[in-house]
């Protein structure tokens, strides 16, 4: 396993939050993908919002919160439900999350 993929060796530098860009089926609806990732260890709240529905698919964008979220867990329970994870679009890390706050050149 390359030091790129250990788990974290505390919880201060657990993934505290995670949003993830997700192609998915039409079917299982974002219900059922909310409740079974809710259930993973470390999983404190699970978001999904529907930004575009084409034909066959869906573009949903997946936010999770939690002490310490696994990411390889994570996935698997979208590939498995027939998702596929386009990007990872932000990671919060530490003993608390922090939020972005707008700059000047925003």
């Amino acid at each position: 396993m390359s030091s790129l993929h250990k788990e974290p060796t505390s919880l201060a530098s657990a993934v505290r939050r995670i949003v993830l860009d997700v192609l998915k089926p039409h079917e299982p609806n974002i219900v059922a993908i909310a409740q079974a990732l809710s259930v993973l260890p470390g999983v404190d709240g699970v978001d999904i919002t529907v930004y575009e529905i084409d034909a066959k698919v869906e573009n949903v964008k997946i936010t999770m919160i939690g002490k310490q979220l696994h990411f390889e867990e994570i996935a698997e329970v979208i590939e498995r439900m027939g998702g596929a994870i386009h990007s990872i679009d932000k990671v919060s890390t530490g003993r608390i999350i922090v939020e972005e706050v707008p700059t000047p050149q925003d």
